[in-house]
């Protein structure tokens, strides 16, 4: 088990002056400091950067035990001088501010970032001369898309194309390393999704290139409005004519990562039961697309758990008819689809319920040592659907030196709540820049921020 660092200051005693922390002290946490079963759950007052949870499948609670809760943030003007607490040894700057809403962010083989300024319909570009956290250039490099959100970058090593993922397709930009700005009108791959409900969109490669991953998140919490109890022609004939666990009605084609050739052809469904797989990813060490799931709301507090996991060519994640394995949803009991017990694949990392994580991202850069190489970071965009509130941060996931996930993970960047009723800050974004520096977006505020290690 890696190191990992507790806070000793606490967010609420900062938080009656208006101003989140700007520094913690920090101590070493004995492994016996892992929060697990019911300590994990918790709320924002337990957070700070290195606080470490563990939740596992048999932590589940029955739905209904807490009654569901409409408690959206009140998103309120970030304070003055107030700063993401990160762990003692690094340092965080802001990097950009001023943004619509900004939301996945990568960059470019040469350095560039490029981020998804979505409700503005654009995407934008940031040069950094000499590395730190202040662009020395910057530019719309596209503008007129429809909720842009994942953006990558083919072939990887020497990109000639920009793929930007829209709410309802998939556009890609000729592109040569370097370029501030589309030259030329993009081509639309496809246009056909359906971008109503969740419309967060991203896109991944296969390690050989050969395979393009799209994600589509369902267009509804659990089915309601979107599909009839049992689909048209009958349960048998669906079940027989098309992959495990594929939805129905409006929801066909949704819930789901679907595969392509590069080119936006030969469309066939990679996973399914998936309802919103807001981010996805490339672990480098494992070959593995890795996608961050935001599950369904209104059964309580805890239930069921948000979750990380590697995405398994053929696999079913429950949506809408489970959870978290063979675990019904009461609201689908009535018309059970037993044929599916015993073919759900359990996620690798359960998180919190309601935390929203929305995007993912592996650390592969030796920059910060031996301790994060191989781990992840997720942006949290935080809780609506809970009695007291979670999320809101972004959080480092612990992987062994095989690549295999833990489960555990710790809090990375913290502190954008102010008070039970109001946030600042909403992360949404993960990117590793070419100097090992963890930038992340929040749109709560919309800005953009650098974490590094401090000097020695």
């Amino acid at each position: 088990m890696k190191l990992a660092v507790i806070a000793a200051v606490s967010t609420m005693a900062l938080m009656s002056s208006g101003v989140v922390a700007q520094e913690a002290t920090t101590s070493a946490a004995p492994d016996s400091a892992v929060l697990t079963g019911e300590a994990a759950f918790g709320d924002y007052t337990k957070d700070a950067p290195g606080v470490r949870r563990l939740i596992k499948p048999s932590d589940l609670v029955p739905p209904g035990v807490t009654q569901s809760a409409s408690n959206a943030p009140g998103t309120v003007p970030m304070p003055q001088g107030a700063m993401p607490q990160v762990p003692s040894g690094f340092n965080v700057e802001m990097v950009v501010s001023g943004l619509t809403n900004p939301r996945a962010i990568r960059f470019a083989p040469n350095g560039d970032l490029f981020l998804a300024n979505s409700e503005a319909g654009e995407v934008r570009v940031y040069r950094f001369a000499n590395g730190g956290a202040k662009p020395s250039e910057e530019s719309v490099y596209a503008t007129g898309l429809m909720q842009p959100y994942g953006i990558a970058f083919y072939p990887a090593a020497n990109p000639q194309w920009v793929y930007v993922a829209e709410s309802n397709g998939l556009k890609r930009f000729a592109y040569k390393a370097g370029d501030l700005k589309s030259t030329a009108a993009p081509e639309t791959l496809f246009d056909n999704i359906n971008p109503d409900h969740h419309w967060t969109r991203d896109v991944v490669f296969s390690p050989d290139g050969k395979t393009m991953y799209y994600s589509v998140g369902s267009g509804s919490n659990v089915g309601d409005g979107t599909m009839q109890r049992t689909p048209e022609g009958g349960l048998d004939a669906w079940i027989s004519g098309h992959p495990l666990g594929v939805a129905w009605g409006e929801e066909e084609r949704r819930a789901a990562v679907l595969a392509y050739d590069p080119d936006g052809k030969n469309e066939r469904y990679f996973a399914t039961g998936l309802r919103n797989c807001a981010g996805m990813t490339l672990q480098e060490q494992t070959g593995d697309v890795w996608c961050v799931v935001n599950e369904r709301d209104e059964l309580g507090d805890n239930v069921p758990f948000d979750y990380a996991t590697s995405v398994k060519d053929g696999a079913f994640y429950g949506w809408p008819w489970f959870y978290i394995g063979d675990n019904p949803d009461p609201r689908w009991t009535d018309t059970p689809r037993d044929d599916l017990k015993g073919k759900i694949t359990i996620p690798d990392v359960l998180f919190q319920t309601h935390s929203a994580p929305l995007n993912i991202t592996f650390y592969n850069s030796d920059a910060w040592g031996p301790d994060y190489k191989g781990d992840a970071f997720v942006g949290m965009h935080g809780s609506w659907n809970r009695n007291s509130r979670t999320g809101y941060k972004v959080v480092k996931l612990d992987f062994d030196s095989s690549g295999k996930p833990t489960g555990e993970y710790d809090d990375f960047a913290t502190g954008f709540v102010i008070d039970p009723a109001n946030v600042w800050g909403r992360p949404v974004g993960v990117a590793v820049a070419p100097d090992g520096s963890l930038f992340f977006s929040e749109d709560g505020s919309g800005t953009v921020w650098r974490v590094s290690k401090a000097a020695q």
